[in-house]
Formats: structure tokens, sequence, C-alpha cells
């Protein structure tokens, strides 16, 4: 099959992008119509997989460019990552009779009428949890149409075994993402003073070098020195993906509570490390997180819960080694990336028939 990934995203769903073009060029061929500032030439990324770099700037230009190329090689399915990938779509596929798959990744206020349009004019939409299913729904998007295919993890890197980062005598709790209060991080600090003797490290934001100046680590910093915890917060910056999985595995807990959660990739990675998850009871956490059986699950912007479900898992190790294991299990039985693929080509094939 031959298989046209329009995806003008970047960071983590451009991470999930090539994730899925290069678990799906192992047996098809599959070209990444990937958004950048500028052209660059076609770029063989991995087996059966060219990424083709576009500017992105105007998107009548990027249509008429994708028409030009799917005249001459025509392909069996298109699909698009977010409305303007799908807005080119559409444009680039007029009179080929080329099935389009849609997924959106989050909801852009901005575009919502463009958004529901998008949503019925294609020929499968792709939802990444049962909530994005819903609004979809909600939208007015045909249940029929809607399949739900969840983000997937790396369960070669992201696995029990291994090595874990150096750590102290103190238990560990762990946030990774962005350090912004949307993302939980501030959560996290402000359960720290019901939890005495326990660090908390911050992974993600700038650079290292750039902590300093950073707005958010400033603000996380004041609110951490005001509660008398400061001590035991610390903040690497970002940290390179290699090194994620190691970080993983040398927490007793992490700490995943955003506000929304598009795929909970967060999650799923520790759960594949076996590490005990407090995740917020949202979007694509509400499918992985089986409340008590793979992790935990707290409303957002809630640190007493928070707090008191930490001192409940420091001190029983069994439910916490429990806990892993089931995580483990079932980030690797569901949300690996050939799983994952697996159920991609279901909707290809269904959409094209």
């Amino acid at each position: 099959m031959n298989i046209a990934i329009v995806a003008p995203v970047s960071g983590s769903q451009r991470h999930h992008v090539l994730s899925v073009a290069r678990e799906l060029g192992r047996e098809h061929k599959v070209i990444v119509y990937n958004g950048g500032s500028e052209h660059r030439p076609k770029t063989r990324v991995a087996h059966g997989v060219t990424v083709d770099q576009l500017d992105m700037g105007d998107l009548r230009e990027v249509g008429d460019y994708l028409r030009g190329r799917w005249s001459t090689e025509r392909p069996d399915v298109i699909h698009a990552h977010s409305w303007s990938a799908g807005l080119v779509s559409l444009a680039g596929a007029d009179g080929l009779n080329v099935p389009i798959t849609q997924t959106f990744h989050q909801f852009d206020a901005r575009h919502l009428k463009v958004e529901r349009a998008l949503g019925r004019r294609a020929d499968a939409v792709v939802a990444g949890s049962g909530d994005e299913e819903a609004a979809l729904i909600r939208m007015g998007v045909p249940r029929a149409n809607i399949a739900v295919v969840p983000c997937g993890v790396d369960t070669d890197r992201f696995q029990r075994q291994g090595a874990a980062a150096p750590r102290g005598t103190q238990h560990r709790l762990l946030h990774v993402g962005p350090l912004s209060e949307e993302r939980g991080a501030h959560t996290a600090v402000r359960a720290l003073p019901a939890l005495p003797g326990v660090e908390l490290v911050l992974a993600g934001g700038p650079e290292p070098g750039e902590l300093e100046q950073d707005p958010g680590v400033r603000s996380l910093r004041s609110l951490a020195e005001q509660l008398g915890v400061a001590d035991r917060v610390t903040f690497l910056g970002q940290v390179r993906p290699a090194a994620v999985p190691k970080l993983m595995r040398s927490a007793d807990v992490l700490i995943t509570v955003p506000r929304e959660s598009a795929s909970g990739v967060v999650a799923m990675e520790g759960m594949a490390c076996g590490i005990p998850v407090i995740a917020s009871a949202v979007g694509a956490h509400l499918d992985s997180v089986v409340d008590g059986v793979t992790g935990l699950l707290v409303p957002p912007d809630r640190p007493a819960r928070v707090a008191r479900l930490t001192r409940r898992l420091l001190s029983d190790q069994t439910l916490r080694t429990a806990l892993g294991y089931a995580g483990a299990d079932r980030a690797r039985s569901r949300y690996s990336w050939e799983r994952v693929c697996q159920e991609l080509l279901r909707v290809y094939e269904s959409a094209r028939a």
C-alpha cells in the first residue's frame, strides 16, 4: 500500500507521526509531507519511509504541489494530521478518488467550523481516545466514520528492565513534560509539603543552561520557596529522549496531571517502564490508566488528593509493584507501535472499501 501522511505538526505530535511512519514502512511505502518553514529535498529516514518537508506558509500552494505529486504518483490512502493538513489534502486529492483519513490530535477553537467540515468530509476520522471520540460526535461527525486508535509507545525503549538514573535515598516523584500550570507541574509542587522526606524531580521546559531565565521555572521556584520545599525540588530542564527511560525507572511514582491530555503519552511511557502512575482523569488517561489496576486517577488541580494517593503508594511496596507490573503489561499489549499500526491499517482498508 502507498500511504501519504500529511503532517504540519511539531514536538510530540511529530514524534508520533514519524513513529507511525517507521512502523508502517516495514511493509508499506510511506511518504510523510511534513510542514516546516522552508521546502527541503526529500529525505529517506527509514526503510520504506521518505520525508518531503514543505513550506506550509501558503496552503493553496501546498495543495497545488500535492495535486501535482499525487497526479503522477497516486497514493492508496491519505492520512491528514491537523486541520491545515486536512485542507491541503482535500485540495491535493481533488478528482483523484483517494480516501482521506483525518486526525486532529487536539482541537483549535479558532478553526472549529473548519474541523467540523473536515470531520464530516473525511472517509474516516481517527480519534486518539474515547474522550476525543465523544467530542467528534458532538461536533456532528458520524459515529460510524470514527475509529479510536490511541497514541503508541516505544516498548523497546520504555520497559521495566534496564538501567536507572542515579538517585539518593529519598523517595522520588517525577514529573515529565512542560512546566506550565496547565500541564500539572504546579500541582506536583503543591503536593510536596504533605510528603515530608520526598523529592520531586521536574524534567522538561527549557534547556538546562536556560533554566534561570525561564518564567515558568521562576514561577515554580517561587512557589516551592513559599511552601518551604525548595530544597526538595530539582529542575533538570529538557532531557535527551534517550535518557528519559532511565529517569523514569529511577522514580518511585510518576505524576502526570495535566488539565487536558490528548495523547497521554507520558503516562504510557511510565507504565511501560513499570513505574506506578498518578494521572489526571482526563482525555487519553481515561483509556490508558485503569484506576487501581495500572495506575491511579485523580481530578486535575487537586494537590491534596495527589499527596494522599502518593502517601498510599509510598507506604505500600506491594501495591507499587502490582501497579507497575500491570501497567507494563498493558502498555506492551495495547499501546505498542506494532499494535497501533495494525489498527491504523484496518482503518485505511475500511476507508478504501
